[in-house]
C-alpha cells in the first residue's frame, strides 16, 4: 500500500534511503566545507505513514478488491447491476413473500456477500452479488432440523473423466443459477429486507417459501428438489455415490450425470440424450450452459481427440504468489529423501496461522497430484505446534511445486479398462507415536484415479501387521470403486487386483494363521479374508521396485520418486500440447 502512495506522490526512490538533514546541525550555512550530517528514516517505521498532511485527501479504489459492505459496493454500477440481478432471481423464483412478523417469531438477517469470478484464464468473467442469510443465528428444531446433503467425492469424477477418455466420450457442464433459490423448506423462516431494496413498511419482513443462501438448511433442500427431478426424469441413483445419476435406454444409449452442489457435469454416448436432457433442466431451473468440460471446482480440464487432461497450473501459481514464492528456486522433489519429521517441543515456534493456511492450500492441490499425497498429509499432522522444521519443510514442497506447476493426470482415449490397485505401508514411520502409514493407487488401465496417504489408527506390532491392515483398507475402497464402475460402465463385477510387496500379508489373507504375528490382529481387519474367500479381492505379489504405491508412504530418492510418478500417469502440459 505504500508503494502505491508513494507512485501517486511521484517519488521513486525507497524511503528508507532518503537523506533527512539533523534538524540540531547549525553550522552548514557558517561553514560549506563540512560535510552535511545525515541519518535514516528507522526501519520500524517502514509500514506506517508519517506525512498525515500530505496524505489526508488521498483515496484509492482498487478494483480487484471486492467490496465487504453494502454501503461500498451501492456506489459503483457493476455491483448494483449485480444485486439487481439477485434480487430478480430470487423474486422470479416465488422465494418469498412480504408479511408482518408474528408474535413471538425471531426473524434472520440478511447481508450482501460480493465475490468476482474469474475464469481459467485468470480473467473476469462476472460479478456476482450473493444475498445471503444469517445461518448462524437459526436455532436447530425451531428454524431447521436434517442440514446434511452429499457432494461428489473427487474419486467419482476422476473415474468418470477416465471412463469418459476409455470411450472417447466427451465431459460436458451445467451450472444451475442461484441453485439454493430452488429448495423447497418445510419449516417457517422470516429474514429481513435487503438493504437497498425496503418495499413499503420497513417493519416488514419476509417469510421464505423456498430456501435462501446461508441458511443451515439450504444444500439439504436444494439436493432433495434435484434428486426429485432426476427420479421423475427416469434416472437412476447409484446407491454407492449418492450424486452419480445413471440413465439408460434399452437400445445402449445412455448418460451419466454427477452433481457438486450447483455444478453438473455429463457425458455419455448419444447427442440426442443430451440435447433432452438440458432442455428439460432449462424448463425446470434457470441453467447455464457451459459447454464442454474446462474448468470445474478450480481445476483446469482440457479435452482433445487424445484424451482428457486434469491440471491445476493457475492454483499452484496463485499459491506460490500468495506465499511469496514465485522467484524461489526448484527442487526436484517435495521432500527431502530419507528425513524423518517429528515434533519439535522446544524448537521456535512459526507463525501457526500461516502454516495452517500454506498447508490447506496445499490439501486442494491433491484432487489432481497424487504426487503431493504424502509430503502434504506429513506437514499437516504439526499444525497445532509447527516450528521452523515445519516451515522449512511446506517451503521445500512450495519450492518442488515452483518447477512442476504445469503437471497434471493424463487419461488417454481408448487405454485399457481394468481396475488394478496398490498398496503399500512403511513400518513405525512416524517417530512420535511410532504409527505407520498407509498408501494405496488404483488406476483404470494405466492411470490414477485414486490414491490415498493416511497414518494408521493403531501402533502395529510388525510390518505384517502393517501390510495387512494397508491392504485392508485398500480392499475397502477397491469394493467402492467397483461398484461405482458397475453403475456407470454396466460392467459385470470382477475380481480385483491389489499389488503388494508383503508375502507374509498376502498368506495370511488367504488363510486363517494365528501366531505370534498375527494373533492380536482386531478382527475388523479380517474382513480381507472374507473379500479373498469370496473372489472380490485378490491379492498378488509384486516387488518393492515396482510398488507404485511407495510413493505415498514415505520419502523416496529422486530415481525412485520420478519412476513412481510417471507410472501414475502424471505429465506436463507442455506435454500433450
Amino acid at each position: 500500500m505504500e508503494l502505491i502512495w508513494r507512485k501517486l506522490r511521484g517519488e521513486h526512490n525507497d524511503v528508507s534511503d532518503q537523506i533527512v538533514p539533523d534538524s540540531e546541525s547549525s553550522d552548514e550555512e557558517d561553514n560549506p566545507s563540512l560535510n552535511k550530517r545525515v541519518s535514516k528514516r528507522p526501519g520500524y517505521l517502514d509500514d506506517f505513514v508519517t506525512d498525515e498532511a500530505e496524505m489526508h485527501n488521498l483515496a484509492i479504489f482498487t478494483p480487484s478488491t471486492d467490496p465487504i459492505t453494502y454501503e461500498e459496493a451501492c456506489k459503483h454500477d457493476i455491483w448494483r447491476k449485480a444485486m439487481d440481478a439477485e434480487i430478480s432471481a430470487i423474486e422470479s423464483n416465488d422465494t418469498w413473500e412480504l408479511t408482518a412478523l408474528p408474535a413471538g417469531v425471531k426473524k434472520i438477517g440478511v447481508k450482501w456477500i460480493y465475490k468476482t469470478k474469474y475464469n481459467e484464464q485468470g480473467k473476469i468473467e462476472k460479478y456476482k452479488a450473493r444475498l445471503v442469510a444469517k445461518g448462524y443465528s437459526q436455532q436447530q428444531g425451531i428454524d431447521y432440523n436434517e442440514v446434511f446433503a452429499p457432494v461428489a467425492r473427487w474419486d467419482t469424477i476422476r473415474t468418470i473423466l477416465a471412463i469418459a477418455a476409455l470411450k472417447n466420450w466427451y465431459v460436458f457442464q451445467l451450472d444451475v443459477k442461484s441453485a439454493f433459490l430452488h429448495g423447497e423448506l418445510n419449516e417457517e423462516v422470516y429474514v429481513d429486507q435487503p438493504l437497498g431494496y425496503q418495499k413499503e413498511n420497513k417493519q416488514l419482513v419476509y417469510r421464505l417459501k423456498k430456501s435462501l443462501y446461508g441458511l443451515k438448511q439450504a444444500p439439504r433442500a436444494w439436493y432433495s428438489k434435484i434428486e426429485a427431478y432426476f427420479n421423475h426424469e427416469g434416472f437412476e441413483k447409484c446407491p454407492h455415490e449418492h450424486t452419480l445419476f445413471v440413465k439408460s435406454e434399452t437400445d445402449g444409449r445412455i448418460i451419466v450425470v454427477s452433481l457438486y452442489v450447483d455444478d453438473l457435469i455429463f457425458t455419455g454416448n448419444d447427442e440426442k440424450l443430451f440435447a433432452e436432457f438440458k432442455s428439460s433442466m432449462e424448463r425446470n431451473f434457470a441453467m447455464t450452459d457451459l459447454g464442454k468440460m474446462r474448468y470445474f471446482l478450480g481445476v483446469e480440464i482440457r479435452q482433445d481427440g487424445n484424451g482428457i487432461f486434469l491440471y491445476q497450473q493457475k492454483y499452484a501459481v496463485e499459491i506460490l504468489q500468495r506465499f511469496g514464492m514465485s522467484d524461489c528456486n526448484s527442487v526436484n522433489n517435495p521432500i527431502v529423501p530419507g528425513s524423518k519429521l517429528q515434533k519439535d517441543e522446544t524448537g521456535q515456534a512459526s507463525n501457526s496461522t500461516l502454516y495452517k493456511q500454506m498447508v490447506g492450500c496445499l490439501m486442494y492441490l491433491l484432487a489432481t497430484r497424487p504426487d503431493l499425497a504424502f509430503s502434504v498429509c506429513l506437514v499437516a499432522r504439526y499444525m497445532e505446534r509447527p516450528t521452523e522444521i515445519h516451515m522449512a519443510a511446506v517451503k521445500r514442497i512450495l519450492r518442488y511445486l515452483k518447477g512442476t506447476t504445469s503437471y497434471g493426470l493424463w487419461y488417454e482415449r481408448g487405454k485399457g479398462d481394468e481396475l488394478v490397485g496398490w498398496s503399500d505401508s512403511d513400518y513405525g514411520g512416524d517417530i512420535d507415536d511410532r504409527r505407520s502409514t498407509s498408501g494405496y493407487v488404483f488406476m483404470i488401465g494405466t492411470k490414477a484415479v485414486s490414491w490415498s496417504s493416511k497414518k494408521q489408527p493403531i501402533v502395529t506390532l510388525s510390518t505384517t501387521e502393517a501390510e495387512f491392515i494397508a491392504a485392508a483398507g485398500s480392499a475397502c475402497q477397491g469394493v467402492w470403486l467397483s461398484r461405482i464402475l458397475t453403475a456407470i460402465d454396466a460392467r459385470e463385477g470382477s475380481c480385483i487386483t491389489i499389488y503388494c510387496d508383503n508375502s507374509s500379508s498376502i498368506k495370511l489373507s488367504k488363510n486363517p494363521v494365528v501366531h505370534e504375528r498375527s494373533k492380536h490382529i482386531d478382527v475388523r481387519f479380517h474382513f480381507l479374508r472374507d473379500l479373498t474367500k469370496d473372489g472380490i479381492i485378490q491379492l498378488v505379489h509384486c516387488s518393492s521396485f515396482e510398488q507404485v504405491a511407495d510413493i505415498m508412504t514415505k520419502p523416496l530418492s529422486f530415481d525412485s520418486f520420478s519412476r513412481n510418478r510417471d507410472k501414475l500417469g502424471l505429465c506436463t502440459l507442455e506435454l500433450i500440447n
